[in-house]
């Protein structure tokens, strides 16, 4: 059950990011892959501000996103053009 609860956690907390960022249509594995490497980043930055992370479904569920959605900004802005 723990590899499924992490592909539902990752599939919502990518398609939240597509919501909130604007990147939405980059398919279910694209999303998935967001966030559970948004699951993983933020986890880390709630554990370093000194959060346990023991607050459930939902819990889980906004940290991967919170994650995920830092990703993808960051994502962008390195990988922005510069005008010319």
């Amino acid at each position: 059950m723990g590899i499924i609860w992490w592909l539902i956690v990752g599939l919502i907390a990518g398609w939240l990011t597509g919501k909130i960022m604007g990147s939405g249509g980059q398919g279910t594995l694209m999303d998935i892959i967001i966030g559970l490497v948004g699951a993983l980043v933020g986890g880390f930055l709630m554990r370093m501000v000194g959060f346990s992370g023991e607050g459930g479904m939902i819990y889980t569920i906004l940290v991967a996103t919170l994650g995920a959605v830092l990703l993808t900004w960051i994502f962008r802005k390195v990988t922005a053009s510069k005008p010319a």
